[in-house]
């Protein structure tokens, strides 16, 4: 694929070389200016008839922060904990009063399987409150919140507590298959003959340990690689990425000094100081950027540690119900989660192309175009990526060949998309992220006085997610 898209693009006027000044004229700048009220909008309501509205009353994450530093004695469930206690906090929510608890995580702590059993009985939930754990990777938030909007809808449930953890200080770390076959063995055996003959049999090769996996299994490629050749195959260059990622840091920087990341709850880590704040922002300079080598793709690659997200502990939390019950209950809901979609394509050459397929078939779901959304928010694995899903989205000759459709959607304006930073700069935990993007959403929409929002992101497996969030009438 990479080789016929580099031909086919470069012989094609949506997106040939000159995209990239095209893309500076579109701003990259950081001079947005984020207190600017935005006259609310007078649009359509996406509600429809004999359908249950589903509404996000608040949001909360933890900090989120770099693996190996403050949270790094923790295990996942407490932050997981942290998260229900402040969203329990800030909502004034009564600790029997929530149907169903669900949440995302992607590497599991063998010792805690069902974190959201774990975390929600540690957070002081009633142990009458079902609770159950999903995993789609870089999408299990929103898997979680999907799936409380769907027993919502369905009438199971009318009040919902969805949400993530990533814990990547500490991951569960295997002996080798033949040591555990040993292992095994030793524990069913009848006498000491038995005993010692195994333990004999063992050898240094039994000793290597099994990491957690970092390509896909499909492939055997990591992610970072395959980013780095789907940048290549769009034509992005390391000067456009590293651009798209100081954006993302200064904008991250700008949000968190004025406020904006109100999501936020303090966490007092044991043993530590109280966290209150991202510790992975980080603004530098293109000249300083520049200055790193490729992380994948060596000599040549242009996929970079700074351009690239980086290693996050973390974990968020929403209160979702049905508009009937958080009114009866006297709260006064952020949005509306309106329509979602869950896509999937080739792992190989399309793994990190999740936004592209899935924003035209979300938008013709809730019968809005690109020029309807006031508020982006994708989720930022890779600058590259996002440059190359702006590439694929702003192509017809992609959405022709690769998406069956007529015409291209459109790529997101630059002055909508992302503009309190991204998870270049604020950080992904893997589990947690689609949670911060839709309380992102919400809050940008009651800021900006915007009403509709979209949410989009990519995951492994070559799959993806995006979903409508529709302001609450303030």
């Amino acid at each position: 694929m990479a080789s016929m898209l580099m031909n086919s693009l470069r012989n094609c006027p949506p997106v040939n070389p000159v995209w990239a000044v095209q893309y500076a004229s579109r701003s990259l700048s950081t001079s947005v200016q984020h207190h600017a009220q935005v006259q609310t909008k007078s649009k359509k309501t996406l509600a429809k008839p004999g359908v249950k509205n589903i509404v996000l009353v608040d949001g909360v994450r933890t900090p989120f922060l770099l693996s190996g530093t403050t949270y790094a004695d923790l295990m996942p469930h407490d932050l997981a904990r942290a998260a229900l206690q402040g969203l329990l906090h800030r909502t004034n929510l009564p600790k029997d009063a929530v149907d169903y608890i669900i949440y995302g995580t992607v590497i599991q702590e063998v010792k805690t399987s069902n974190i959201a059993r774990e975390a929600s009985l540690g957070a002081g939930f009633s142990d009458r409150i079902p609770s159950h754990t999903v995993t789609m990777a870089c999408i299990s938030s929103n898997v979680a919140m999907t799936t409380g909007a769907g027993l919502i809808a369905s009438g199971q449930c009318d009040a919902i507590v969805a949400g993530g953890v990533e814990f990547m200080s500490d991951v569960p770390i295997r002996h080798s298959r033949k040591m555990r076959k040993t292992m095994l063995a030793l524990n069913r055996a009848k006498s000491l003959g038995q005993r010692l003959s195994l333990i004999g049999s063992i050898r240094m090769a039994h000793l290597t340990p099994e990491l957690p996996a970092v390509a896909e299994f499909s492939t055997a490629e990591t992610m970072g690689h395959s980013a780095d050749r789907l940048a290549a195959a769009f034509g992005v260059t390391r000067l456009e990425q590293d651009e798209f990622a100081l954006r993302s840091h200064k904008l991250a920087k700008q949000a968190q000094d004025t406020g904006l990341l109100s999501d936020i709850i303090s966490f007092k880590v044991p043993g530590r100081d109280m966290v209150s704040k991202d510790n992975g922002i980080r603004p530098s300079s293109m000249e300083q950027l520049a200055k790193l080598k490729p992380a994948f793709i060596k000599p040549h690659g242009t996929v970079t540690a700074a351009n690239s997200s980086f290693l996050t502990d973390g974990a968020s939390a929403v209160l979702i119900m049905s508009e009937e019950k958080a009114l009866a209950m006297g709260y006064k809901p952020k949005a509306y989660l309106r329509d979602f979609v869950y896509v999937s394509q080739d792992p190989k050459d399309q793994l990190l192309l999740g936004p592209t397929y899935a924003t035209p078939k979300v938008l013709e779901r809730a019968g809005l175009t690109m020029n309807d959304v006031d508020v982006f928010e994708f989720h930022e694995a890779f600058a590259g990526q996002i440059m190359a899903n702006m590439k694929a989205m702003d192509s017809d000759w992609f959405a022709q060949n690769y998406m069956g459709k007529k015409t291209k959607v459109g790529a997101p304006p630059m002055e909508k998309f992302n503009l309190w930073g991204g998870s270049l700069s604020l950080g992904h935990p893997f589990g947690a992220t689609g949670c911060r993007l839709v309380t992102t959403v919400a809050h940008r929409l009651q800021k900006e006085g915007g009403q509709y929002g979209l949410v989009a992101a990519c995951a492994a497996g070559g799959q993806g997610h995006a979903m409508v969030i529709e302001a609450y009438p303030q």
